[in-house]
């Protein structure tokens, strides 16, 4: 079976509301680690990136729904941004480390001095 005619019985299997079912779960899942968690740093990038990945979720579905590649396109871009959030976020996590011995959050407003 070739890629399209894969994607046409994937298309018609599983519905568009189960998809977005999915990514609102994991939008949520995201929102409630930040919310929780105002203590560890890692986990609050690694909840933004769950946030980040169920709207590239809602993107591509979208894209595949309405046989459209533009929702793809802009899928990778917003990888790209993301993958550039977390190595940015995890620089400075490794920089902050190395100056404090530890990544609470409470203790990151002493740096503005």
């Amino acid at each position: 079976m070739h890629l399209i005619g894969f994607l046409l019985l994937f298309k018609m299997t599983i519905g568009l509301l189960k998809y977005l079912n999915v990514a609102i779960t994991l939008f949520l899942l995201g929102i409630w680690g930040i919310v929780l968690n105002r203590k560890n740093i890692i986990i609050f990038l690694m909840s933004i990136e769950l946030m980040l990945l169920s709207i590239n979720l809602n993107f591509v579905t979208f894209s595949v729904f309405l046989d459209d590649l533009v929702g793809q396109i802009f899928a990778l871009f917003v990888l790209t941004v993301a993958a550039a959030e977390s190595a940015i976020g995890l620089a400075i996590l490794v920089a902050y480390y190395r100056v404090r011995n530890t990544i609470a959050v409470e203790d990151v407003s002493m740096l503005r001095s």
